[in-house]
C-alpha cells in the first residue's frame, strides 16, 4: 500500500515538474497535477492497484473470521479457552 500511495506522489510530481518547466507557476501546476494525476494513476498502477486491493481483501477476510471467532467464544459455543 505504501508503494501504490508513493508511487501516486511521484506521479503528481512528475506532472508538475514537467508544467513548470514549461513556466507554469508552481501552485498552478501543482494543482493540475493533482487533478490529472490521480484519475491517470487508476490506468497507470492498474497491477499496483489491484495487488493493493488483493491484500487488503486477504487482510479482512482474515479479521472477520477472527471477529466471527471471538463472538462465538463470547457466546460460549466454543469450549472453554486455555490460557498459556
Amino acid at each position: 500500500m505504501t508503494l501504490y500511495v508513493l508511487a501516486r506522489f511521484g506521479l503528481v510530481a512528475v506532472v508538475t515538474g514537467a508544467l513548470v518547466l514549461f513556466k507554469v507557476p508552481f501552485l498552478v501546476a501543482l494543482a493540475v497535477g493533482v487533478v490529472v494525476a490521480l484519475p491517470a494513476s487508476l490506468f497507470v498502477f492498474k497491477g499496483l492497484r489491484e495487488r493493493v486491493a488483493a491484500g487488503l481483501n486477504a487482510r479482512d477476510e482474515v479479521r472477520k473470521a477472527e471477529r466471527d471467532k471471538l463472538r462465538a467464544q463470547l457466546r460460549g459455543d466454543e469450549g472453554p479457552v486455555t490460557r498459556a
